[in-house]
Formats: structure tokens, sequence, C-alpha cells
């Protein structure tokens, strides 16, 4: 993928007074630290909001981050993407993973402890050092010698408490580190229990931490073999009702459902469900590292436009301050009038309200801030921030275009992604229009009987029928044109507007293909081809 930080450090030429970002390499450390960092500066931006990025922030790879309720299968999740032990683990039915564990790729096995990882300036976790000691002890490195490692970090979470439980001080704000982590990880998987779909009063919290970040937001219904069909169904209903609560987005969120361990299935019924669904967070899993410079820069954006808002609402306050006396009764009143204010901004400098922070959080922040030492609007600060957005931006999203058409992709390999790529387990093997691929008789052979007695009432001329008989008994199926035109095509063999009998059970059978819920091949894979046209048709290829 694409190494962010080079030894030549920006990457950056002079030309014309004209900063040209030459290369991914440096660029977008480069925006960050000329464009926008002094405007996070100048107005205390890291104060209220997030830590200023660092080296590590822009070349660490690509980061997953497991959040669910303890028992729902967190850990074993990360052990059965591996496929081997990590240093620390430990899994059973009670609260056991009291860490936020970093599973991390290593030469060598072991773990670091939080207050010598948070010292590292390799590791991309210098700023949690501000959570203090009752965090750091509840933090570690897990390091070891995978090859899914080599491509993604996991970070594995505290299962969170329910009842009673969730009252018990962690002694460090648990949602504030949450929040931390997604500004900064790629992926966040919320994993559910099928029989465990209650969301407590801290997970709710923790959910709403990630405003801003949903996006990156997965759904894993964990252990669905442990229900039947008709149960699974409710459990989902009620999962998204749950979820619908407590995440304020008009769009449903994607939900994967299956049973995410190494272990037989208890019940069967689903299988091919659960094949499915692994298939596709797999995928998703699996395509982070071609897309992480495209996230890193979608972050940089993200933050860019809060920093500006923070700025226009820090320098208000500061302009409406008075310069001698009831400078205290003045703060309160703005800390009161801050919805607002929020308003007159929005107006003001037309800016979606969705940019603003969280008002009671910001108000909260306020309250022990000495609004006399704010800074007032630098319109030059701005503007160098427009000018990011406007042009910068774009012309980084191009350099990343280029090198991502120069570069193979990049996948994520080892532990269980490859046991779904390739050989009979691979998803799809053997289903479909794959069926009979590896058979030397032709797969149409054992239905042809019955096809030909369809085909015999047709009135074949010279054992051809014509293209308006096919079209009688094909609409039968009830499929639409497009998708007959699309079967006709792949029939049509010697493409001579008519159909032979071995033509019309492929026909047949690509129709029982798509009927059955798979879809069709682009082109008619040679195993598909009927006998009698085999040699002419490979020909004519």
């Amino acid at each position: 993928m694409f190494s962010w930080l080079g030894k030549q450090g920006g990457g950056r030429e002079r030309g014309g007074g004209t900063d040209v970002v030459q290369t991914v390499t440096g660029g977008l450390r480069d925006l960050y630290l000329r464009k926008l960092l002094p405007l996070e500066e100048h107005y205390r931006f890291h104060e209220f909001h997030s830590p200023a990025l660092e080296e590590a922030d822009f070349e660490n790879k690509p980061m997953v981050l497991l959040v669910g309720q303890y028992s729902t299968g967190k850990t074993t999740f990360i052990r059965y993407l591996l496929e081997q032990d990590f240093p620390g683990m430990r899994i059973g039915p009670e609260p056991t993973t009291d860490s936020f564990i970093a599973v991390m790729y290593g030469e060598t096995e072991g773990n670091i402890p939080g207050n010598a990882l948070v010292v590292d300036p390799k590791k991309p976790f210098r700023k949690l050092g501000r959570f203090g000691n009752a965090f750091l002890n509840r933090f570690m490195c897990s390091q070891l010698p995978n090859e899914v490692l080599k491509s993604i970090s996991i970070i594995d979470s505290p299962g969170i408490l329910s009842g009673e439980k969730q009252r018990i001080s962690r002694g460090y704000d648990f949602c504030q580190v949450l929040q931390w982590f997604a500004e900064r990880v790629d992926r966040i998987i919320l994993l559910f229990d099928a029989h465990k779909l209650d969301i407590s009063d801290e997970f709710s919290e923790a959910i709403k931490s990630f405003r801003g970040q949903d996006d990156k937001i997965r759904v894993v219904l964990n252990k669905a073999d442990q229900v039947d069909t008709q149960q699974l169904m409710r459990v989902y209903g009620a999962l998204m009702w749950s979820l619908g609560k407590v995440i304020d987005t008009p769009e449903v969120l994607r939900v994967y459902i299956g049973s995410f361990w190494a272990h037989p299935l208890r019940n069967t019924d689903n299988r091919r469900l659960f094949e499915a669904e692994a298939q596709d967070l797999f995928k998703d899993i699996q395509s982070l590292p071609q897309k992480a410079a495209v996230r890193k820069l979608n972050d940089l954006i993200k933050r860019a436009r809060l920093a500006k808002v923070h700025a226009y609402i820090i320098s208000y306050l500061k302009k409406e301050m008075p310069s001698v006396f009831g400078k205290e009764n003045k703060k309160k009143e703005l800390i009161n009038k801050l919805p607002e204010i929020y308003i007159q901004l929005q107006r003001e400098h037309h800016i979606s309200a969705g940019d603003f922070p969280e008002v009671k959080k910001m108000q909260e922040q306020l309250e022990n801030c000495d609004f006399t030492k704010f800074h007032s609007l630098k319109p030059k600060l701005i503007e160098t921030v427009d000018n990011m957005l406007a042009n910068k931006i774009a012309s980084l999203m191009n350099l990343i275009r280029q090198e991502e058409s120069n570069m193979p992709t990049e996948m994520v390999h080892g532990g269980a992604f490859d046991g779904t790529m390739a050989g009979p387990f691979g998803h799809g093997y053997g289903e479909g229009a794959k069926e009979g691929a590896d058979e030397e008789e032709w797969v149409v052979a054992k239905d042809k009987p019955a096809y030909d007695e369809i085909f015999y009432t047709l009135s074949p001329i010279n054992g051809k029928i014509s293209g308006i008989s096919a079209k009688k008994e094909m609409v039968t199926s009830k499929l639409p044109n497009s998708v007959l035109g699309k079967i006709w095509k792949l029939a049509d063999c010697d493409g001579d507007g008519m159909l032979d009998d071995e033509e019309f059970a492929l026909a047949k059978h690509l129709i029982k293909i798509k009927l059955d819920g798979y879809e069709l091949p682009g082109t008619l894979p040679s195993h598909l081809v009927p006998p009698s046209h085999r040699k002419p048709f490979q020909t004519a290829e």
C-alpha cells in the first residue's frame, strides 16, 4: 500500500510561490503540518477535540476496533481471523478481557505494557498517555508473527458491562478512549450475541461516542447458529430496533449474521447464509489496506471542517467578552446561549449544522476556560484551510488514484481469509454456474431428458426451434426480459438465432440457476458449453 511518510520528509517543492505535493508519501502529513495544524494550535483545538496528529498516525496500518458487551465473542473473533492464539488472550463466559489489547505484527511473540507503548514513536498510541495510569495499566500491545497482521492491526476492547456492573468505575473515561480510537481506526465492528441483544447504558454511551464515524461502523450478530431460522428472524428484527434507538442515522447499518469461531455449527439450517455473510465481511476487511489512503484523507477533511467551526466559535466568544468588568457573568451568559450562537454562526458562515460539535459537551469544556485568553478571528488561517480543502485535497486525491492504478491490489491474506479463497470449500464453489466445473460429464445432461420432452412439444424444424418458440417457453419462468435476453445470448452458442436440443437444455439450465438465486456468468464457462458445440465454440473464441 502507500507509504504515507518517506525519509525525504514532506516531499514538496517551491515554484512561483506554489507548493506542489509531488507524492502521496509526504503529501498528507505536509498538508496537515503546514495548512491545518497552525489553525488548530491558534484556537486550542487539541484541548477541546482531538490531540495533534503525529507521524505514526499517517503511516500506521489499517486498524479494526472490536466493541461489544462481555461474552459476545470479540476475542474469539480475533482468534478466528488469525487462526492462532495471541499473547494476553483470555476467553470465557465471564468478563475476561478487562484491557484494551492492540494485536499487531511483530517478528517475535510478546506483550508491550501501556506505559512503554505510549512512548514508542513508531506506534500510533502516544497521545493515549493523557488518559493516565488507570488506563495505561489496562492497555497493552500483543505482538506476534501472523500473516493477517502484516496488513491490518486489531484492537480488542474490554467487554462492556450491563446492570449494576456498569456503575463500577473503570478509573478512566471509557467512552473518551473509544472516541480516540474511533477517530483513527478504519473499521469499527460492533459485536452482538444472538442471546444478548439488550443494549446497556454503557454500551449505548459507547455507541454514541462514535458520532461522526458512522461510515466506519459494521455490526456482527454472532453465535447465530445457536437459534433456528424462525428465532433468528425475530432476533435480527429486535437487533435492528435496538440499534435504531441509539444510532441516529437514516441509513440502515450493515449487519453480518454468522458464527465466527472454528467449531461445528449447532444449527446447520442457515449454513449457506452464514457462509455468504462471512464472505461479505471478509471482503470488507480485506479491502481496508486498499482504501487506507482514501480513509486517511477523508478523516483529514472531517478534522479540517471541525477545526474551522471551532475557530469560529472560539473567536466569537472572544469578540463578545467585555474588556474590563462583568467578565464572569458574560461568560456564563455565552455558555447558556451556545445553541443560539451555533445557529448564528451557521447562517453567517454558511456552515452545515452537522459540522458543529455537540452542544452539551462543548458547554462543559468551556466552563473551565478563560475566554479572555482566546484569540480573535484570523481570516488568513481560515483561508489557508479553505484553500487546502478546495485545491490541495483534490490534487492529492488524483495522486492516490494514480498510485492505485499503478500498483497491484493489496488484500489481507493469511488466517481465516485464505480458507475462503480457493478450493472446494471456497464460497460458491460447485454452486450456480460453477456447478459441474470439475466433472467430465456435461452438468446439464442429468436434466436433459426432461428438457427434451419440452423441446419436442415446440415443433422443432430440422432439429431446431425458432426464437419465437423458445421465447414462449422461456417467459413461463417469469424472469424479466433483460435476464432472458442474456440467457438467450449465452445459450445460442453458434449465434444462428435458433436453438437445438442441447442449446435449449442449456437455456433451461441457466434459467434454473437464476431462479435458484445465483448470478448468471458474464460469458459461458467452458464446462457449460454443449458437447456438440465445444470445438467450433472454442475455435470461434
